[in-house]
């Protein structure tokens, strides 16, 4: 590049475009033709520049804190299997002219509707089939043509109510779509990250620059999905395949956002006609869902039978209307890449209108024209499979470039084409423009591909007014698929002048309704109880190894008996206290984790990433800490986090419906733990310094001092954790709260009558209550626990089944 095309530029501190060499026939988003920065980028690039490479390095790790901070990420697989991956910044945004960008929209908004019509005839009166416009073997072949819902009537009145597009610039500047996800789009909750993690970095450039907002994008959308759902008095739901999905975290985080409630398919289940969650208050009716899987896997009854994720009875509450999909089940078939070279013609055939935004030229290899015409073309095609719904550049194990062929590859798929020419499609090769990216202290051009949203809302459809970019990581144009380390830019939509500043938050007049407490989801119910009894079990563990490494570290005999009865009673649980870190402590806690993953969409980023921060710690510590002194230091930090964790939730947390089950479950399991521990360390062959130890764990030392001016005794030590209503360690206590909890929840069997378990619990808070310590033998304070466990088995038949 010639420096003389940066006069205005020249002679600052750091000129970011001193190495940029855009690639020759190659538009590049960022310079023009004479390598002079586009005026849309002009003044962004001369506020990087001021910043100076030091301090855009400080602000672009800013943005990576936020995401690690976020627990952003993206599930990807390889080899090795499924691994979670932070989300690939890439920390430039690109940026799009408002003018630009209206043009964009309007294309976009003409082959939703375009779509929306084309599906309703597939599924409908098939007159694009019996015109001959469509071939009738192409659509029956698609896997993506789903014949249970040929003949439903949406009850939303649409098929359409979520769609995104892949765009790509071409040589010839202009934008060309690469392909369409109508299926279940995932990306937009990822583009809301992208957009707050790139102005952290950047707020002060983002704020003098007028970017259109994406809330109003996500208000409208949600105002919509509830709009519809009022007139059936049913609730909204997003239906996700569960945390091993590659884009869980967006389901999570978009059902967080908009406050709508993240179901997986065991959650629901069809009665009268009706599609219903099962809530812990029983089932109540979802009219809205949606869905984030594939539809064939939506229904096991008519869909796929093998599919582990699906609602049986599904397709037939959508066919009775009485569930609108977002998408419709079936939508899916305008994401295969053969009618790409049917969409002028049904364009014209249905609209008569030309496309504004063309399509990458398709050829599908089942007509003899088009079979002939990419055979002679061959070498500036890509051939791939007809029914894929994946872009070229996301499928390279089954597609092909003409042109990159040897002599024997090239002779076999030739033949191949000309046996079964309806199996293929030939595309132009697309050569996509580059964007910048930050490399080392310099920008460098990237090949780029965009991803743009719309939303059906009463008034029409509605743009994304940005979306996200993928960015190669490397200048091949496959490099900029999320699965192949691409990464993710911002989008700003840059106007002229000052944008509205949109927001989520309702206006002063907006009308509200609070949600039902009841309507908590079974799974996430048991999972928030289990979470509970996790923490709970990781730290009363923790605090029995810190006594046992304390001792040890003092004791001349590590034989001692004291420490051998700690080891036997830790033996049943999995703990092996031979591990200055046991194993099962790890696994206890990778269990908490595992919960609370199942509910990510109920998790602040607060309490995740302590979460996840304690279970960094402790993995850490398993390869570095030695038992003794070591162990005692790492315990006492563990138990630190474990302490700020639950002070988290217990103090941000709503005390809603969910909030009682995690209490529930903490105060269970510290009950269970405390009269396990005391029958064994207040037992008649209990060995010497055992009821200290007792008190150690209970977290009651400094309490006993005070409240007891006699030497510690098995008496006092029962007195105090077991029978003490006012000690947050005692057993009683933890049955009180348990009492009162229970209580509050959903009633079970009717209005005005006790279920099983708040029977039980007040039985066993009465017993407790009018016990001596001479009563809590180890016999007793065994049967204790079991009984107290023996509340989770009620609790579970009338919230969990």
């Amino acid at each position: 590049m010639a420096k003389g095309n940066h006069q205005e530029i020249r002679g600052r501190p750091h000129n970011l475009l001193e190495h940029y060499q855009p690639i020759d026939s190659v538009v590049d988003e960022m310079v023009d033709a004479s390598g002079n920065p586009r005026p849309v980028w002009k003044e962004f690039i001369e506020a990087l520049e001021d910043l100076g490479p030091e301090k855009l390095a400080q602000r672009f790790a800013r943005a990576d804190q936020y995401l690690r901070d976020a627990g952003v990420y993206y599930r990807l697989y390889d080899q090795a299997g499924a691994n979670e991956r932070e989300w690939p910044l890439a920390h430039v945004p690109l940026l799009i002219e408002e003018q630009e960008w209206a043009a964009i929209s309007a294309g976009l908004v003409q082959r939703a509707e375009l779509f929306e019509e084309t599906i309703a005839d597939i599924y409908g009166p098939n007159r694009l089939v019996e015109k001959g416009i469509l071939p009738a073997g192409l659509i029956a072949a698609s896997p993506e043509y789903l014949r249970p819902v040929v003949g439903t009537r949406p009850a939303s009145g649409h098929l359409l109510h979520f769609c995104a597009f892949e765009l790509g610039r071409g040589p010839d500047g202009r934008w060309w779509v690469l392909g369409d996800r109508t299926q279940a789009p995932s990306g937009a909750g990822f583009a809301l990250e992208n957009r707050v993690a790139t102005t952290r970095a950047l707020s002060d450039i983002y704020g003098e620059m007028h970017v259109h907002r994406l809330a109003g994008f996500f208000r409208r959308f949600r105002d919509a999905l509830n709009g519809m759902a009022k007139g059936s008095g049913g609730r909204v739901a997003i239906l996700t395949p569960g945390p091993l999905n590659e884009t869980y975290y967006e389901h999570a985080y978009i059902a967080r956002y908009l406050g709508i409630m993240l179901l997986e398919g065991e959650d629901l289940t069809v009665s009268g006609g009706r599609l219903m969650v099962r809530t812990v208050s029983g089932l109540m009716p979802v009219s809205v869902l949606w869905r984030r899987l594939d539809a064939a896997f939506a229904d096991p009854l008519e869909l796929r039978p093998d599919s582990q994720i699906g609602t049986p009875g599904l397709v037939e509450a959508i066919r009775r209307r009485a569930v609108s999909a977002v998408n419709a089940l079936g939508s899916g078939l305008m994401e295969t890449r053969a009618l790409f070279a049917f969409l002028p013609k049904i364009s014209r055939e249905l609209r008569n209108e030309e496309l504004l935004l063309p399509s990458v030229a398709t050829w599908w290899c089942g007509r003899d024209a088009d079979r002939d015409h990419v055979l002679a073309n061959l070498d500036r095609m890509v051939i791939g499979p007809a029914l894929s719904t994946r872009l070229a550049f996301e499928d390279d194990d089954c597609t092909r470039l003409g042109s990159a062929l040897v002599a024997g590859e090239r002779a076999e798929l030739i033949a191949r084409i000309e046996r079964d020419g309806g199996a293929f499609v030939g595309q132009e090769a697309v050569t996509l423009s580059t964007t910048p990216v930050y490399v080392g202290g310099w920008l460098e051009p990237r090949p780029a591909a965009l991803r743009v949203y719309l939303a059906r809302t009463p008034e029409g459809w509605t743009v994304m007014p940005g979306g996200f970019a993928r960015v190669g990581f490397s200048l091949d144009p496959t490099a900029i698929a999320m699965q192949r380390g691409g990464q993710a830019a911002d989008v700003w939509v840059v106007s002229d002048r000052p944008v509205e500043r949109e927001t989520l938050l309702p206006q002063e007049h907006d009308s509200f309704t609070r949600t039902s407490p009841g309507s908590l989801p079974s799974r996430a119910a048991e999972n928030l109880t289990w979470l509970g009894r996790y923490i709970e079990r990781s730290e009363g563990t923790v605090r029995i190894l810190r006594a046992y490494h304390v001792r040890l570290a003092e004791a001349s005999d590590p034989d001692m008996p004291l420490l051998a009865d700690i080891r036997e009673h830790l033996e049943p649980f999995g703990i092996d206290v031979a591990a200055a870190i046991p194993p099962g402590l790890i696994g206890t806690l990778d269990s908490a984790v595992y919960s609370a993953g199942q509910i990510r969409d109920r998790f602040s980023p607060d309490g995740w990433l302590a979460l996840k921060d304690l279970s960094k710690t402790i993995h850490q510590f398993a390869t570095t800490v030695a038992p003794g002194d070591d162990a005692t230091r790492a315990m006492t930090v563990i138990l630190r986090k474990l302490a700020g964790f639950s002070g988290l939730l217990h103090e941000n947390m709503y005390r809603f419906t969910g909030w009682r089950f995690l209490e529930i479950g903490r105060r269970l399991e510290r009950g269970i733990q405390i009269a396990r521990t005391l029958a064994r360390l207040t037992g008649a062959a209990a060995p010497e310094g055992a009821l200290d130890m007792m008190l150690e764990i209970g977290d009651s030392v400094m309490t006993h001092r005070r409240q007891y001016p006699v030497q510690t005794g098995r008496r006092t030590v029962i007195d105090l954790l077991v029978l003490d209503p006012l000690n947050p360690r005692s057993i009683l206590f933890q049955l009180e709260r348990l009492k009162a909890e229970i209580a509050l929840l959903p009633a079970v069997g009717g209005e005005g009558h006790m279920s099983p378990a708040a029977k039980e619990i007040l039985q066993l808070n009465t017993a407790i209550a009018i016990k001596e310590p001479a009563d809590m033998t180890a016999k007793a304070l065994d049967d204790l626990a079991t009984e107290i466990g023996g509340l989770y088995n009620s609790l579970a038949k009338a919230y969990f089944g």
